[in-house]
């Protein structure tokens, strides 16, 4: 296993200096998936709407919001000054909600912190705004699905 890159060499929590990196694109993509019970999973063919609003749509707010803040909610993530942030959520073949966040930078450090919190906080929002229907719901699968820029890319192997 290789050295954490937060932890300094007495041992201790620290920020990672990234000063002396180099300025490049950074992107990183992260998945989530909202699965309802068969007996409260609500209709796919119209738009999913509660008292609180459209879902999908509120989701995709408090999701960008998320990731634009990810430094107030991390210890030792860097306040980045984001490019652009896309979340598309859908239905999935088999009746769960499919959340991706997409996270695009130009700076010395990546962005995956920022697109898995934003697919997250997307996902807890659809929670919160169905748990009306069951609190039977799970989120599941929240994963770095690709990142690109910096040291080295990464992709997941079963996308």
């Amino acid at each position: 296993m290789s050295k954490l890159s937060h932890v300094d060499s007495r041992n201790r929590p620290t920020m990672v200096d990234v000063g002396d990196k180099a300025v490049t694109t950074r992107t990183a993509t992260a998945r989530a998936v909202v699965v309802f019970p068969e007996d409260a999973a609500p209709a796919r063919d119209t738009e999913l709407r509660t008292k609180k609003g459209p879902v999908f749509d509120t989701a995709i707010v408090a999701g960008v919001m998320a990731a634009k803040r990810t430094h107030d909610l991390i210890p030792f993530c860097h306040p980045l000054p984001i490019d652009a942030c896309d979340i598309r959520i859908d239905w999935g073949d088999s009746g769960e909600v499919e959340i991706e966040c997409r996270v695009r930078v130009t700076h010395k450090t990546g962005v995956e912190m920022e697109a898995l919190t934003g697919a997250t906080v997307a996902a807890l929002t659809i929670y919160d705004m169905c748990k009306a229907l069951t609190h039977g719901m799970q989120i599941r699968e929240v994963v770095l699905v690709e990142k690109t820029g910096g040291k080295r890319d990464y992709t997941l192997e079963s996308k």
